[in-house]
């Protein structure tokens, strides 16, 4: 900057500053280490991914029901002893959905399409799998434990239900496979239906009884129609990879006509309770439209989000069914 023709030498400092401080920016200061925080979320995130929470209605709607008679029939309800029945239930499930994710990844039958990816994607490891699940059996034991010492059910028949269920979820895929060999089917009939029932109502009342299993008939079967459904959808990838299911054998046609028995029965036996015994079995009706909307998307095959929306289905009219239970006057319900 000049005045009078003369260079202003304090300027001139200045400017050389200024001009040797654009040339020469600072050093920006390192980027931060990832928030722990995160990381944690992300991790939790992932381990719920694996568990498929959506196909919990499976296992917490039969341990509503077996309650709800409970309580129909000692007028009581204890709720420590049901919250521990339905965590046992819901861990041995989220173990049981685990042993599938790694059987089905070791045995090649997980791809990039297939609906589960939580090891194809890496988004766990393997031994990450193999903890979490061996955590969650551990955890289903200590529940059943708490169990004999706060109800009156005797040791064997707790243990007998208890670990019938338990090996159930392991077996399905891991040690013999039961669904590799088309009898996956028949497990998750007795698993997710009447055991489920009876080891809610057995450790509620203190005895084992006939009538919770037949209760559990409608439940179990629209429970059955979640994994038919997701059989018959996964019937290429399954044939590819060289395992059985009952879906493969019966053929597309057939596994129409038995996902609508499978949806449609319960309605049926809702109707013939509520003529004969109590207007408040009509409850779960209110979910037919929904039953509807999942048969014609079957029968067009768009298979995609059918499992899901087969287990909200699920969901709903087990709660209809359990607040059916609850409602009904007493006396009304058949023994």
């Amino acid at each position: 900057m000049k005045q009078n023709g003369a260079i202003n030498p304090i300027n001139v400092d200045a400017d050389s500053r200024g001009q040797a401080g654009a040339a020469e920016p600072p050093p920006s200061p390192a980027a931060p280490p990832p928030a722990v925080g995160w990381s944690l979320r992300h991790k939790c995130a992932a381990y719920m991914l694996a568990l498929r929470p959506w196909s919990f209605s499976a296992s917490l709607t039969p341990v509503a029901l077996g309650t709800a008679l409970a309580y129909k029939n000692l007028g009581e309800l204890d709720v420590p002893i049901c919250l521990l029945a339905a965590l046992a239930v819901l861990a041995v499930h989220g173990a049981g959905n685990l042993v599938n994710t790694y059987y089905d990844f070791s045995r090649g039958i997980d791809h990039k399409k297939s609906d589960d990816r939580t090891l194809v994607d890496r988004i766990l490891e393997p031994q990450d799998v193999v903890r979490f699940g061996a955590f969650l059996y551990t955890l289903g034991c200590l529940c059943a434990s708490s169990l004999y010492y706060l109800c009156k059910l005797k040791l064997e028949h707790l243990a007998l239900i208890f670990f019938g269920g338990l090996s159930s979820s392991f077996l399905y895929t891991g040690g013999i496979g039961f669904k590799y060999f088309a009898l996956g089917d028949i497990i998750i009939l007795i698993t997710f239906g009447p055991l489920a029932v009876m080891f809610a109502y057995a450790v509620q009342v203190g005895y084992l009884a006939i009538s919770p299993l037949l209760y559990a008939i409608p439940l179990a079967l629209n429970t059955e129609a979640i994994l038919h459904s997701n059989n018959t959808r996964d019937m290429e990838s399954d044939k590819q990879a060289g395992i059985v299911t009952f879906a493969i054998i019966i053929g597309p046609t057939l596994s129409y006509i038995v996902y609508n028995l499978l949806i449609f029965i319960p309605y049926i036996i809702f109707s013939i309770l509520a003529t004969h015994y109590t207007i408040s079995l009509t409850l779960p009706l209110l979910t037919v439209p929904l039953a509807f909307s999942l048969e014609r998307q079957f029968r067009s095959q768009h298979y995609a989000k059918i499992p899901q929306k087969t287990a909200k289905l699920n969901f709903l009219l087990g709660l209809f069914y359990v607040f059916g239970i609850l409602l009904a006057p007493p006396g009304t319900l058949p023994n």
